[in-house]
C-alpha cells in the first residue's frame, strides 16, 4: 500500500518545471527519483503510469522509457485509477470524463492527445480491474 500511495503522490513530479527535460513529464519525473534514491519499484510505477509506454513511443523516447522496470498488475493498476478517477484540479472524476477532460486540454496533434486516444481501451481495463477488485473485497464473508 506504502508503494501505492507514494505513487498517487509523485506520479506527475516529471511537470515540475525545474525537472522538465524530455517533456514526457514520467521519464522526467522517474529520472528525477532514480537521482534522489528513491526505490526501483516506485520509480517504475511513475515511468510507466497511465500508459506512458505509448506516448513515449509518440515523442521517440521509447528507448529511454523502457530503461525503467515496467509494473504490471494490481499495484500498476490502482496507480492508473487513481491517475484517471482525479482531475487536474483534485475534483472527483469518472474515468471516462477523466479522458475526455485530458483530450480536450490537449490539441490533436499533440503526443498526449495522440496516446490516449490509442490506450483509451487499456486505460478502461486498468480501472475495471481495480473497481473489480475493490467489489470483490466489498462482498460479505460467507
Amino acid at each position: 500500500m506504502t508503494c501505492l500511495v507514494a505513487g498517487a503522490w509523485l506520479h506527475d513530479v516529471g511537470y515540475a518545471p525545474d525537472l522538465v527535460d524530455t517533456g514526457l513529464h514520467s521519464l522526467d519525473g522517474a529520472r528525477y527519483l532514480r537521482r534522489s534514491g528513491y526505490p526501483l519499484r516506485l520509480v517504475g510505477l511513475v515511468a510507466h503510469h497511465t500508459c506512458a509506454r505509448i506516448e513515449a513511443a509518440e515523442r521517440g523516447l521509447a528507448d529511454q522509457l523502457a530503461a525503467f522496470p515496467l509494473e504490471e498488475g494490481p499495484l500498476m493498476d490502482a496507480l492508473v485509477t487513481a491517475d484517471l478517477t482525479v482531475g487536474p484540479r483534485g475534483q472527483r472524476l469518472e474515468a471516462a470524463e477523466r479522458i475526455e477532460e485530458i483530450l480536450h486540454r490537449y490539441p490533436p496533434q499533440s503526443p498526449v492527445h495522440r496516446a490516449i486516444q490509442r490506450v483509451e481501451p487499456l486505460l478502461m481495463a486498468h480501472v475495471r480491474r481495480t473497481l473489480g477488485r475493490l467489489d470483490v473485497n466489498k462482498q460479505p464473508a460467507p
